[in-house]
């Protein structure tokens, strides 16, 4: 039965965040029940998330058996060292149960890992600078380039795995 992959998300909506600020990521937890029938007696099956291991595109990687919530929390987040594009991976572990007949869920031995999308996100090195307040401000968002191969970020020579 196909486990459908949980919503990633990572950093601010805007797709990108500046260089040492926390990237809070956070997924759903919500258990998937499905039906099947075999041999004419219905069947449930729920897939139920344990874990979830983070890849934060630069080598570092968290796992950790919270989902995470929506910022302001930061109880699962990372930074960026380096400015540039990185992709952000989640690894769901799922455990299963199943029940035939609408009897008592049963479990099911061993898990299954599901990958979600990757989420993209930019890390942008900033500066401070004074401004003329009379001079209107371009409503294009500058802080966001082109991915290209030369925006890509760089591997964290320091990259660490935790557990959190």
């Amino acid at each position: 039965m196909p486990i459908k992959p949980l919503a990633a998300h990572a950093g601010p909506a805007d797709g990108w965040l500046p260089v040492n600020m926390p990237n809070v990521l956070y997924t759903d937890t919500k258990a998937q029940e499905l039906e099947v029938e075999l041999l004419d007696t219905p069947v449930a099956i729920r897939a139920t998330p344990i874990s979830y291991e983070w890849d934060l595109g630069d080598g570092n990687t968290i796992t950790t058996d919270n989902p995470g919530k929506p910022y302001p929390s930061e109880v699962v987040s990372g930074t960026y060292s380096t400015e540039g594009w990185y992709d952000i991976t989640l690894t769901t572990t799922f455990t299963g149960q199943f029940a035939v007949d609408g009897g008592p869920w049963q479990d099911i031995a061993g898990s299954i890992d599901v990958d979600s999308e990757p989420v993209p996100v930019y890390s942008k090195s900033l500066e401070s600078r004074l401004v003329d307040g009379d001079v209107p401000v371009d409503d294009e968002d500058p802080w966001i380039p082109e991915r290209t191969a030369d925006t890509e970020g760089a591997q964290d020579p320091h990259a660490t795995h935790r557990t959190v």
